[in-house]
């Protein structure tokens, strides 16, 4: 069985919490969820390299909103994947810190959950064959060439 992913999420509203919990933890994601920046940068400050596969945050947080959590965020763990959520925001120009976006009450659940398989797959890299496919290719080119 493989280990489960862990998703650092971010949501002042803890009814959407709550509910963004139970979406991810019923696809086998382990998820930390949070109410404030603050919370969640404190824990990552503490957190071993890697040991969290995605940030996910609302653009809309108290005291510090989600791009400067994101930002704050990278410069402590720099491969992390973010997605940022808004339900006021539709245009990816407010959040521009953050890897994706996705607009609050315009994506269907299973958008929601595509993206982050996509993002938490970007952060763990290529598969070890499709790199060996790669090298072939090029050696292959190579001998062509000469």
């Amino acid at each position: 069985m493989r280990p489960r992913k862990t998703i650092l999420c971010v949501e002042d509203n803890e009814q959407i919490l709550s509910v963004r919990k139970f979406l991810l933890e019923t696809r086998g994601y382990r998820v930390l969820g949070m109410t404030t920046a603050a919370e969640a940068l404190e824990y990552l400050e503490g957190a071993v390299q890697g040991s969290v596969d995605l940030l996910m945050a609302d653009l809309i947080l108290p005291q510090m909103d989600g791009n400067e959590l994101i930002r704050r965020a990278k410069q402590v763990h720099p491969g992390l994947p973010t997605l940022l959520v808004s339900g006021t925001v539709t245009n990816f120009d407010r959040a521009a810190a953050a890897d994706a976006f996705l607009p609050k009450g315009a994506c269907t659940p299973a958008e929601v959950l595509d993206r982050i398989r996509i993002l938490v797959a970007r952060k763990r890299g290529p598969k070890k064959h499709v790199q060996s496919v790669g090298a072939v290719q090029g050696s292959t080119q190579v001998a062509m060439a000469s």
